[in-house]
């Protein structure tokens, strides 16, 4: 993201937020918390307050940039909001998120709402269970 792209978001162009926002762009993991991305940039030598990486990550989300997500209690993750909706597992051994997309179960979602009354405007699904590399006995699966 560049400067033209937070101005056109109603953001002031700042240094953590093009800090924060090369931190997740430059990532190779997906699913960031503020403590990672602070990390990062002091790996970097940037000097950004953990504070103000809350603040950025709040305004990127509220501007529609970011998406927030809590997996584990107590440990809020972000990353890049996508035109293309998508759910989660999440391997409760080692912390590994996978992203998947699955037209059955998305419709099943819009039924059940629409039986109930309901129009969704958003939804989060996030299935938990042991990923293929925490089971003894299995390989990790192809590109995971």
């Amino acid at each position: 993201m560049h400067d033209a792209e937070l101005k056109k978001l109603g953001l002031k162009v700042t240094a953590p937020r093009l800090r924060v926002l090369g931190a997740i762009h430059g990532s190779s993991t997906r699913h960031l918390s503020a403590e990672d991305i602070y990390r990062r940039l002091m790996e970097q030598g940037s000097d950004v307050a953990i504070g103000t990486i809350y603040r950025v990550l709040t305004q990127l989300e509220a501007a529609g940039v970011l998406s927030r997500s809590v997996f584990e209690p107590g440990k809020t993750v972000f990353e890049l909001k996508e035109d293309e909706h998508h759910d989660h597992l999440v391997c409760l051994s080692c912390g590994r998120v996978d992203e998947f997309r699955d037209d059955v179960i998305e419709a099943r979602q819009e039924a059940v709402a629409a039986a109930r009354g309901y129009r969704l405007t958003e939804h989060r699904l996030a299935l938990y269970g042991t990923c293929p590399g925490c089971r003894p006995g299995h390989a990790p699966a192809a590109g995971g």
